[in-house]
């Protein structure tokens, strides 16, 4: 018995496909179940639809996923899944597309690869530098140069360099008369159409000469700042090429070190930042911006303030030797004011690394076994906030030293330097603990005593904490990269309109003063027709780097005076819009679009003429030379460029008319033929043209036509008169006649005439099986145990096929059960009736079914058989879980296996064998589980016949005493 009915299974499981690369792959499956299943195929949890390469067809109860033009992407594992009401399953089906590893290594082979990288190089100030590679690549892969990210053109003028190729896969970058901003990360990127190389190298400009004084600012900014606090300069330089920025402070060149740092914001600014001011950076600072095509300067005179309370004695600047001792002391005004130190922005506790000690007015700090990461800016603050600063320098191996952060925006490099004593010493660069390796986005180069490390195109993953070692020395710092914003442009500045040139528009802009920060893509154009009354703005053109367009009248669609305006536009959005000053008018250039057609119109109808300008114009029309005019027959319309004309009710005497369209130089023409009246057949109702006839009975088809010329047709082949088949007219009435229907005339008729047809579908079905109707008594029978069950059932076809059924399950015959079959008559007799026979019993055809309610009385008893003595028998139950657990018990006591006695476990079948019967064996039987108990009765005593006992619960489904 199905215990889960019509949930669905496969009758046959996908197989593993095997396919070349590039012809199509075909997975299937064969899926039973009722109602019939849903099944859906799905790659990666995802369901796959049919489009694009995928395909789904169904071929009765086989499913197939049919895949197009397969590649090594396509191999892997697919998954059929089935569902209906009832349940669901799913398998899943490997496929692998040969070739993969072909293909693997066709594109190893030929996909760029760099046989010599580019060297790291340093040069003096005003020198040539040159970067060479050798790649290999097939076919020759195409090699762009890039500094720090961005394209060589878009920051250095075309003389600044230049890019060669030389025999034998040599590619060549040269710059020409480098000067400091050219210092930075070099990258060369190689592609071909199986895939991408890329390696980088670091250019170091030494500053050399030329960095005398370029002269003195015209006015000088007053700055001023307090004691203890960090001061800010930002200069905004543009130019092409990139301008080069020198910082000075009294006319002396300023360095980027502990206290002063260096750098371009995300802005543009360059900027200066003078961190913990001292009474000695009291001074003027100037900022000096030079490129080839002159120079400029800035300058600011900052003022220290000294706070409000002194110290008595302000900390000394130290220099101290690696692992020495450092101790820094300062007086405050009185005893009990209290102090914190600082090393820079990290606060200080008292341990085994800095002792701090008070008395009277004196405040001491002991730093013990200094190190190189000991070297900075060392506060010491009073509770008013008055600060005493003091410079800790630390001298051994490592002369020049990381800076404590360096900070990054997502997609720049980021570059580390430090200098050591001696040349060839043996140094390491780490990460988060790990020791660095040179990748294509991490460069290591030492260039003598200096020793650089460059992360290239950082992400937000790089950051963290970067450690150079030599010997028993180390410098850090600590590596932050910024998330870059992705924010859309500003918008366009100095917008301006120029109407000069007739009909047309001069449109021009300056782009945002920001955009180095937030670098626009292109720029929208949209235009406003004045005085419609309508305020929709309509995108007429886009730009990318250009800063001015000329709109002319053929661009607008009518006459009319125009409104623009204009935003920015990049990949996370636009800019505000920005309207230009005035209005200008614009006047179209008319031409034809889409020309008038001929017409053929039945005498009677209306016709219809037009035609489609590429600008909103005033024209006429004009039939056979004579302007129209709008009344009762001709109507005219006019929406934009789409102008018509309706002619009403055309007559005989417009057969071969002129119908011409002329406007502002356009002139175009059409003629009108008329149509004889067609003859056509009186329309037919739905019923009338689908006929379901059945076997045997008359098909007759008719149809009501005033011309009496037709043919009849059917699937296409004309049909005339002959045996069985009559054509008859009879007034308007049209009639072809079958005079007795059989299946092969079942298909589409249809009747012609010279301008219609009228079509049929006929259907020949053979009559439904049916039974005959039985009395109440011979359906619903009550039938004593031990007496035989006959069933009988009468139908209309003495030729059709019957299943009989006992509560769903279908029924054959068998030594106890027997299913009969004479003429009209079909019967079901079952010899003995037992409890169990109880219940509705159906006999089914195609079209019909016969139901019958059996009701077997009788004592329990009768249901208990005898086992012969000596024979054996055996005791048998299926549960639905195959691993669940049953013990036999015999009057209450539980039995094992022993000599004469087999208890077996098959699946969900579960057996007591008896090998021979003897009178003790007689008793009450018990198979139980955890949740279930099933009784036997067996009786030792003579014949030896089939015994079948309770079924108490749903957990045990078949139960059988089974015959030796």
């Amino acid at each position: 018995m199905d215990v889960f009915g019509g949930a669905p299974r496969f009758l046959a499981y996908p197989r593993p496909v095997v396919v070349q690369s590039g012809t199509d792959a075909v997975l299937k499956c064969q899926i039973g179940g009722d109602p019939r299943p849903a099944v859906i195929w799905e790659r990666n949890n995802e369901q796959i639809h049919p489009e694009g390469r995928y395909r789904l067809f169904e071929d009765g109860n086989v499913y197939n996923l049919i895949i197009s033009s397969v590649t090594t992407e396509d191999s892997g594992q697919y998954t059929c899944k089935a569902k209906n009401s009832i349940g669901e399953t799913y398998a899943a089906a490997t496929l692998k597309v040969e070739g993969e590893a072909q293909e693997m290594e066709l594109r190893e082979e030929n996909k760029p690869r760099f046989l010599i990288k580019p060297l790291s190089t340093r040069v003096g100030r005003g020198e040539d530098a040159v970067f060479s590679c050798k790649l290999w690549g097939n076919p020759r892969p195409d090699v762009v140069w890039e500094k720090d990210g961005r394209k060589l053109n878009e920051i250095f003028e075309s003389t600044h360099f230049n890019v060669g190729y030389q025999d034998g896969g040599w590619f060549q970058l040269k710059i020409f008369k480098t000067r400091a901003p050219d210092g930075g990360v070099y990258t060369c990127k190689a592609r071909n159409e199986f895939g991408e190389g890329l390696a980088g190298a670091v250019l170091l400009v030494d500053a050399g000469p030329g960095h005398e004084e370029e002269g003195n600012p015209k006015q000088v900014k007053m700055f001023a700042v307090t004691e203890g606090k960090h001061a800010k300069f930002r200069c905004f330089v543009t130019g092409k090429p990139k301008p080069e920025i020198i910082w000075r402070k009294d006319g002396r060149l300023i360095m980027s070190g502990r206290r002063y740092l260096l750098y371009e914001d995300r802005e543009g600014y360059f900027t200066l930042k003078v961190l913990y001011c001292k009474q000695q950076d009291n001074g003027v600072y100037v900022c000096a911006a030079s490129n080839t095509a002159g120079q400029t300067l800035s300058a600011v005179h900052l003022s220290v303030k000294e706070p409000p309370v002194r110290f008595k004695q302000p900390l000394i600047d130290l220099e101290v030797w690696e692992r020495d001792l450092a101790v820094l002391e300062c007086e405050v005004p009185e005893d009990s004011v209290p102090i914190t130190w600082y090393l820079e922005d990290r606060r200080l506790q008292p341990g085994a690394k800095y002792g701090m000690e008070e008395w009277g007015t004196k405040r001491r700090l002991t730093i013990r076994d200094i190190g190189v990461d000991d070297d900075g800016i060392y506060l010491c603050e009073m509770a008013d906030g008055g600060r005493s600063i003091a410079e800790v320098a630390v001298k051994g191996t490592i002369v020049r030293k990381l800076p404590r952060k360096v900070d990054v925006l997502e997609g720049e490099n980021a570059a580390f330097c430090v200098e050591v004593e001696e040349e060839e010493m043996d140094i390491h660069w780490y990460k988060e603990g790990t020791e660095l390796r040179e990748t294509h986005q991490t460069i290591l180069k030492s260039f003598g005593k200096t020793h650089i490390l460059v992360f290239v195109n950082t992400t937000p993953q790089d950051s963290g904490l970067v450690t150079f070692f030599v010997g028993r020395s180390k410098t850090s710092s600590q590596l932050r990269v910024k998330a870059a914003r992705h924010s859309p442009p500003s918008c366009p500045v100095g917008v301006q309109i120029n109407t000069e040139r007739a009909n047309a528009a001069l449109l021009s802009w300056v782009p945002a003063q920001d955009t180095r920060k937030n670098p626009p893509s292109g720029y929208v154009l949209e235009r406003q027709e004045v005085g419609t009354g309508s305020q929709e703005w309509l995108q007429c053109l886009t730009t990318d780097s250009a800063t001015s367009v000329e709109i002319l009248g053929d661009s607008v669609p009518c006459e009319a005076d125009y409104r623009f305006r204009i935003c920015s536009v990049n990949k996370y959005g636009r800019s505000n819009n920005v309207e230009f000053p005035r209005a200008v008018h614009l006047v179209p250039v008319t031409r034809i679009q889409a020309p008038l057609q001929d017409a053929l119109v039945p005498e009677g109808q209306d016709a219809c003429f037009s035609i489609e300008l590429t600008a909103s114009v005033i024209g006429s029309w004009f039939l056979n030379g004579t302007q129209l005019l709008e009344d009762d027959r001709y109507s005219m319309r006019r929406s934009r460029t789409h102008q018509s004309l309706r002619i009403q009710g055309v007559r005989d005497t417009d057969n071969g008319a002129e119908i011409t369209f002329i406007a502002y130089g356009i002139r175009d023409s059409a003629a009108l033929y008329i149509q004889a009246p067609l003859v056509k057949f009186t329309p037919l109702s739905e019923m009338d043209r689908n006929k379901f006839v059945e076997l045997g009975n008359p098909i007759v088809l008719y149809c009501e036509l005033s011309d009496p010329a037709v043919y009849w047709y059917k699937d296409g082949t004309k049909l005339l008169p002959q045996s069985g088949i009559e054509i008859q007219s009879d007034g308007i009435t049209r009639t072809l006649v079958v005079q007795s229907a059989e299946i092969f005339y079942s298909g589409l008729y249809s009747c012609k005439t010279k301008g219609d047809a009228i079509k049929f579908n006929v259907d020949v079905k053979v009559p439904p099986v049916r039974f005959s109707v039985l009395p109440e008594a011979e359906r619903n029978k009550v039938i004593e145990a031990g007496c035989p069950i006959v069933l009988k059932c009468e139908l209309s076809d003495p030729t059709a096929q019957v299943y009989w059924y006992k509560d769903g399950i279908q029924l054959f015959s068998n030594h106890e059960l027997d299913i009969q079959s004479e003429g009209n008559m079909r019967t079901l007799v079952v010899q003995s009736a037992e409890l169990t026979h109880s219940g509705t019993y159906s006999c089914t055809t195609v079209d019909d079914t016969m139901e019958f309610h059996v009701d077997i009385k009788g004592d329990i008893a009768l249901s208990t058989k005898s086992v012969e003595a000596g024979c054996p028998f055996q005791l048998q139950c299926e549960v639905t879980d195959p691993t669940a657990q049953v013990y036999w018990c015999k009057d209450g006591e539980k039995l094992l296996p022993q000599t004469g006695m087999d208890i077996q476990s098959n699946g969900t079948m579960r057996r007591l064998i008896v090998q021979s019967a003897e009178v003790f064996h007689s008793g009450l039987y018990n198979c139980e589980t955890s949740d279930d108990t099933l009784q036997f009765t067996v009786d030792i005593k003579g014949d030896l016949q089939l015994l079948f006992i309770s079924l108490n619960k749903e957990i045990f489904v078949v139960c059988l005493l089974l015959k030796q």
